[in-house]
This record gives structure tokens, sequence and C-alpha cells, in this order.
């Protein structure tokens, strides 16, 4: 007999939330009705322990290699808080420009913004405060609001009508500790076309857009991983870097444990990295991994720094309403590390912009966590 859901015979890493579609798509019209607006929360300096507590949940996040290349300072009396570059945990040959650095930056970037609006407070936020210090990435300040304007001009294309943004981040706080990168073979069925336009949405309200190709650039963005990974097995420089966040010899609370790393590619033509490369172990299983990856490309108009930061805000935000949904996601940079192949990753058929990321997304396992630093290593507090 056929049941009523096939959802319910489905396994469980294969169940998803079956949302209706929303009031509100991407793109409806103006005219069309939406959700309320919030009021805006009141500026108030959070507590230590709220504080604490953002920090912890920013440094979820994801990044290169699991690197975790940031840090935090805080005023005295916890009004304002800075995100920071941490160039020791950079990645020179891979690397080399930083755009990977301040995509990790943008990410805990949007992570501190969730965990504020679940507090109830909605910072102002300024990218980029100082030309004179660089590392400065971004400035989050408790004791004022965000201009209307500001606050609203990213997501105008997503969202024409007001509706509650404070709301919304808040409800992917319950996201942040279930999103793993899994680097395991993920089922054959597609992701649903109302869920695409859901995380096509979360781009787009952070200021970047979300193209999901067609069969043929999907195949070229395949074969430019392929490519990449050839490259880097033959760059000494390169695998230097991953060879410092693997295994065993990692940084404390950093890097890739190699259970987390997932079975070798045995067959399939999904984009998942080979971290070991010829050095992996021979007892490392091997599975046959999808013929046909789901992927995405999350692109921004622009190219500098600004733009790698915003960029790391909508992955993250990508990320996380992915696995709101019960999507499984994982990250695949090595075709963008090198200036040589990145061009080609770009859709000619859209105008996505520079890609920033290539993202794998399907039904499968969630992935296993890896560490991250203690607050007490990335939160420095002035006086």
């Amino acid at each position: 007999m056929t049941p009523d859901n096939p959802a319910d015979d489905a396994p469980e890493h294969r169940r998803s939330p079956q949302p209706q579609p929303p009031e509100r798509g991407p793109w409806a019209s103006p005219e069309q009705d939406g959700p309320p607006t919030a009021p805006r929360a009141a500026p108030r300096t959070p507590t230590g322990q709220e504080l604490n507590g953002f920090v912890a949940d920013a440094v979820t996040a994801p990044s290169l290699h699991n690197s975790q290349p940031w840090s935090f300072r805080a005023d005295r009396d916890g009004g304002r808080l800075q995100v920071r570059a941490d160039r020791t945990r950079a990645l020179p040959h891979v690397d080399p420009q930083g755009r990977g650095l301040h995509l990790a930056g943008g990410a805990a970037l949007f992570n501190l913004r969730v965990a504020a609006a679940r507090a109830g407070l909605e910072p102002s936020v300024t990218l980029l405060p100082d030309p004179d210090d660089p590392d400065l990435l971004a400035e989050v300040d408790f004791r004022t609001a965000p201009e209307p304007a500001d606050a609203d001009s990213a997501r105008d294309d997503a969202e024409p009508a007001a509706y509650s943004e404070r709301g919304e981040l808040a409800d992917l706080h319950g996201a942040l500790r279930r999103r793993h990168s899994s680097r395991e073979p993920f089922d054959p069925e597609p992701v649903d076309a109302a869920l695409r336009d859901g995380l096509r949405r979360a781009a787009l309200l952070e200021g970047a857009r979300l193209v999901f190709p067609d069969p043929g650039h999907n195949e070229m963005v395949l074969a430019l991983s392929r490519e990449a990974e050839l490259r880097e097995e033959a760059d000494p420089g390169r695998r230097a870097d991953l060879e410092h966040w693997l295994g065993d010899g990692r940084p404390a609370d950093s890097g890739l444990p190699r259970e987390a790393l997932g079975p070798r590619l045995r067959s399939g033509g999904a984009p998942v990295r080979d971290f070991e490369g010829p050095n992996a172990p021979a007892d490392r299983p091997g599975a046959a991994f999808e013929t046909d990856p789901q992927l995405a490309l999350l692109g921004t108009t622009g190219d500098e720094p600004g733009d790698w930061l915003r960029a790391g805000q909508a992955l993250e935000r990508v990320l996380l309403q992915a696995t709101q949904d019960g999507i499984a996601t994982s990250v695949a940079s090595s075709a963008l590390e090198w200036d040589a192949l990145r061009w080609a990753v770009r859709d000619p058929e859209t105008d996505s912009g520079p890609v920033q990321m290539v993202i794998r997304l399907g039904y499968g396992p969630a992935g296993l966590p890896t560490e991250r630093r203690p607050v007490s290593d990335v939160l420095t507090v002035d006086g």
C-alpha cells in the first residue's frame, strides 16, 4: 500500500519540514500583503553573561579548514564589540588575499547578529570601520539601533514590504549548533523548489545572490573542482597549509579531526575535498557519492573585502536556513582558491557576480561537529 506521505517511510536524515510556500516570496510584488513590521528593539548594553554567549555562538561559524581566524574585543561595559581578524590563523598559500578569512569573519558576525536577536537586541553593525586597521572587520554597537535606511537597503530586492528581521534572525538560533559540514554521500532526491527559493531569499537578505546552475554549468564546476584537487596535490605550500590543520598535529580546539573528513570518494561526482590525498591511511573507507551533485553558487556584485564580509554573512544565513529546512550542506571552495579557475566558476547565464562560495546540498547525514576555541581564547575585554 502506498503511504499517504512517502516522507514518513524515508530514512531519518531525509525527513525535512514540508513548509507551504511563504505568503511573501523572495520576489513578490510590493502590493502583496506581508508580515507586519516588528518594533525595533530598544538599545541596551548586554550583560557579561550575554556577551560571552554571543561570542560562543559566533565561533560556531564555518571557516576554511576550521582555522577559526577571528578574535573579539569588547568595551569595558560591553556596549561595543569588535570582530577582528586573527592573522596567525591565516592560510598564506591557500588564501593569500584573505578572502576566505573575511568570509569566515562575516559568518561569525552573522552568528553574533542571530545571538543578539534572540536576546531581543538589534545592534548597529559597521563593516571595516577603520581604513587604517584592516584587521578590524566589523564593529557591533549594542547602544545604538541601526538606521532604518541602512538596515533595510540590503534586503529591498528580497522583501519589498517590511518584515521582522529580528524575529527571523532569532528563529535561526536553533540551527547554530546543528549546522555541520557533511562530507558524506547525499541521496539523489532533488531539493524542493520552494526550499530553493527560501535559500535564494536568505542570500538576498544579506546582499548576495544564490544561483543554482544548469546541468551543463554544474558539470563544469565539478570539473574545475577536480582540476583544483590535482593542482593542490602538486603544490607543497598548499599541502603544508592543509596538513597544519589536519589530524592529530592540528592546533588545539581547531582544524579537522580525521573522523570528520568522511569517506574517500570511490565513485560519483561530488566535489568533496580529499584532504589527505596520497597520504590517506589504507583503512580509510571509501563510498559511492551522488552522480549528479546539487550545487549552488553564492555571488556578490563586487569582489573587495567588504563584499567578502557580506558574502560570509550570506553564506551563514543560507547554511542555517538549509539546516532549519532539513537540508544537509557542505562547502566546496577548492576551485575558488585558484585565480585561474575561479573566474570560470561564475555562471555565464546569470548575473550572480563573482562567486564567493560553492555549496553542495541535498539530503543526507548532517555531518560531525568539529571543535571550537573557547570564549576565553577569543574574547578580550578592555579595562
